[in-house]
């Protein structure tokens, strides 16, 4: 009885003496070095030249702003229950008369922090956010820490700057795969980056 398709047949024939000598597996070895060697190089300068992320790469974290430049976040605090490193804090408070224009909602995060050391980068917290606040982006990396200061980023950091938004081709999974399926079908060549709606 076979219990396996991936069972394979072993032969105990004799090596030659060029198999006892593992000349063949000399030449094999040296055969791909020489190769290898002459292939096109893969290495890019970095700091001047930086490669494509692709779009499910996930980033510097950002708060987003809606189209008038009011900070989309109220505190609710799901993104900190679903960040399994509990990197994110939060304190909320209520926004008063005439803070209209700098908050969406009547609850808003007075504070909100990101200890960088302990995220992860799983994306769990872009996928709570009940008002599509919270976004790591896949176009920038998370710069290099030299002080222990610079850990704890707060909303200075992370509230999006309204002269330089962050832009995707498509903000939800279901944006993305109708994308797609334009593209494959050949409906869709050339697509704008836009802000989140």
């Amino acid at each position: 009885m076979q219990l396996t398709n991936r069972s394979k047949q072993v032969s105990n024939k004799q090596m030659t003496l060029a198999e006892r000598a593992y000349l063949p597996a000399i030449a094999t070895g040296l055969a791909i070095t020489i190769k290898h060697f002459f292939a096109k190089k893969v290495t890019i300068q970095y700091p001047e030249v930086k490669r494509y992320l692709g779009p499910v790469f996930r980033g510097r974290h950002i708060l987003k702003r809606d189209a008038d430049g009011r900070e989309r976040c109220t505190a609710c605090g799901l993104c900190a229950v679903a960040c399994p490193a509990e990197a994110i804090s939060m304190v909320a408070a209520e926004r008063v008369k005439g803070e209209e224009n700098l908050y969406r909602e009547e609850k808003y995060a007075a504070v909100y922090e990101v200890n960088m050391l302990r995220c992860i980068f799983c994306g769990l917290c872009e996928e709570a956010c009940p008002k599509q606040a919270v976004y790591l982006r896949h176009d920038e990396f998370v710069p290099v820490f030299t002080e222990r200061d610079q850990v704890i980023w707060g909303k200075d950091l992370l509230v999006e700057d309204m002269n330089n938004r962050y832009t995707r081709e498509a903000w939800t999974k279901e944006e993305a795969r109708a994308l797609d399926a334009k593209r494959a079908s050949g409906e869709v060549t050339n697509v704008v980056p836009r802000a989140i709606p």
